[in-house]
């Protein structure tokens, strides 16, 4: 009688468990950012397509999962229960999958981390995995103190630049993040908000104690990247005394960003040696 209570609840507890992932949205994404979020919220079984950017290597191991045209066509045949994109997915696209009746939920990139923590949430809350936004979130805050921590004995003053010149200004996600952090932006003594175009000359005047910079190495795969090894620029602001933030962990704010915040305080603490 006992090995058959045992059983019976063994049994209940299986169809308790099925019925409940059965209950689960189905999901696909039309965005790297998207992406992040899915595959690091969701249970695998739920992501039935991720974006065509999936493979550029911005959200880890996407092997198993089917790659999306960014069209509406692959979508409508799938089905999904809800689509998950941005104001940056093309607007026709979007439009289409509205008038065939698919749930969309969109996205917004955020500007600082109290709205990449409500992000985290939302998803959470769409995956059906708030306990795990909740994890992420509580980690993201950890990654934070740690930054803080590791800035806050040096009055760092930084430039955040990228491709061609661009300087992210205080108004940035990534002004928002530096400035969480302790560490303070040159980017206002420009005259930049969200951000502008520097010239090589005006970034050698300003003299910021460190460059924040994307990538490391002496290699630019174009025009762009090469700007930021111009020789001027190398011999006032070699490794040492760059600060090297991949772009894939502040690209879109939320998943990623607690292992960019330890990446930044290890930074901190190699060019504070």
């Amino acid at each position: 009688m006992r090995r058959c209570l045992v059983s019976l609840l063994a049994a209940l507890a299986i169809s308790t468990q099925a019925a409940s992932a059965a209950n689960l949205p189905r999901l696909v994404s039309m965005n790297v950012c998207a992406d992040q979020l899915l595959l690091t919220l969701a249970d695998p079984e739920q992501i039935l397509g991720l974006s065509k950017f999936s493979r550029n290597g911005w959200s880890g191991d996407v092997s198993g999962y089917p790659m999306l045209s960014g069209g509406a066509e692959d979508v409508l045949l799938i089905r999904p229960d809800i689509v998950v994109v941005s104001a940056f997915d093309k607007r026709s696209t979007r439009e289409l999958l509205k008038a065939k009746g698919l749930r969309l939920a969109e996205l917004a990139v955020p500007r600082n981390l109290a709205e990449a923590r409500r992000q985290i949430r939302e998803t959470g809350d769409l995956t059906g995995h708030p306990e795990r936004a909740a994890t992420e979130i509580a980690r993201l805050d950890a990654a934070l103190a740690r930054a803080r921590k590791a800035v806050s004995e040096r009055h760092f003053r930084v430039l955040p630049l990228s491709r061609r010149g661009w300087v992210a200004g205080s108004d940035s996600f990534v002004g928002s993040l530096l400035a969480e952090t302790g560490l303070r932006s040159a980017a206002g003594d420009l005259g930049f908000d969200f951000g502008g175009f520097a010239s090589l000359e005006a970034i050698v005047q300003l003299r910021p104690d460190y460059l924040v910079v994307a990538q490391a190495g002496s290699y630019a795969r174009d025009d762009g990247q090469a700007f930021l090894l111009h020789p001027a620029l190398e011999r006032f602001y070699p490794p040492a005394k760059r600060i090297v933030i991949p772009e894939r962990l502040t690209e879109c704010g939320g998943v990623m960003l607690a292992e960019a915040l330890d990446v930044l305080a290890a930074e901190v603490q190699r060019i504070g040696k």
